[in-house]
């Protein structure tokens, strides 16, 4: 297997097992919180083998990576809470759509803290996605919904989207730093921040909570992780931006076969111009062709 090829199988897999994260999740049966810590303890024990076994662990950390990567672990943290608080407010397939307006987060912080250029192609694909977005905010939540408030599980997903952001600023600032080896330590750092409000007392008592819980420990942080590292080694970065969009789509096919979530059609119009203007800007789809350069005649 050629490396595009495998890199490509492996950004597809990666992205198909995030896809899945929301149904176990609500399947644990755990708040967003316990889901969360015990995310990090189980995640923390699959990064720690595989940091090991690529000797991650041995002559890379310095007080400057563990503080920058601590950071990052506060956001990234926040960020799962949020999002997963939002599935049981807003359903998995809304909150994973909205949640996709990372990267407008990630342009906007660029041109904010490092004066990158807002081009008339970066404002199109915002302004479809904001019409996206008040597209699902007006939409009217339909069968299979259960959530006890929609528009709060829509602004959770935005602000876990914005912390998102920052984890990737945060991370930037780590060029060169093995990501495993970020990844390990921000879930340890999940543990000690989310250690003291853990429901540690009134433990999961069935097996498939546990099985829910150790799966996206395992799954969803230490082999997904695994595979979208060793992808974005060995692909172009056009092809991983469109190879992420499966991720919303695999959300959206579970809620619907899961949960029989039947978004009305102003929430499907809102999803898809999201997806698509997340879409078009990581590719750099031109919407506004530049104008030609006028040279001076000869």
């Amino acid at each position: 297997m050629d490396e595009k090829l495998r890199g490509t199988v492996e950004m597809t897999a990666a992205m198909t097992i995030l896809g899945t994260i929301g149904w176990f999740v609500v399947m644990s049966g755990q708040s967003a919180l316990d889901v969360v810590f015990w995310r990090c303890v189980f995640g923390a024990g699959a990064l720690l083998v595989v940091c090991a076994g690529m000797g991650f662990l041995r002559g890379l950390l310095n007080l400057r990576i563990l503080g920058w990567a601590a950071l990052g672990g506060v956001a990234i943290v926040t960020n799962w809470f949020l999002l997963f608080q939002s599935y049981s407010m807003a359903s998995i397939s809304i909150a994973t759509a909205v949640y996709n307006t990372q990267p407008f987060m990630l342009v906007m912080f660029g041109a904010l803290l490092f004066g990158e250029k807002l081009t008339a192609n970066k404002f199109a694909w915002l302004a479809i996605a904001f019409g996206g977005l008040l597209l699902i905010i007006s939409g009217k939540p339909d069968g299979g919904f259960t959530g006890t408030n929609y528009a709060g599980g829509i602004a959770m997903a935005l602000v876990a989207a914005f912390f998102w952001a920052v984890a990737a600023i945060i991370t930037k600032k780590l060029k060169g730093t093995p990501p495993h080896l970020i990844a390990l330590i921000q879930v340890c750092v999940g543990i000690l921040l989310l250690a003291p409000f853990a429901n540690l007392d009134n433990l999961p008592d069935t097996p498939s909570s546990w099985g829910a819980l150790v799966t996206v420990g395992v799954a969803h942080t230490g082999i997904m992780y695994v595979l979208m590292y060793g992808a974005v080694q060995k692909l172009p970065t056009h092809l991983q931006g469109s190879l992420s969009f499966i991720y919303p789509v695999v959300a959206i096919l579970v809620d619907l076969i899961a949960f029989g979530y039947r978004p009305d059609t102003a929430q499907v119009i809102g999803a898809v111009a999201i997806v698509i203007a997340a879409t078009g800007m990581n590719l750099g789809w031109l919407l506004i062709k530049p104008k030609p350069a006028h040279h001076p005649t000869q």
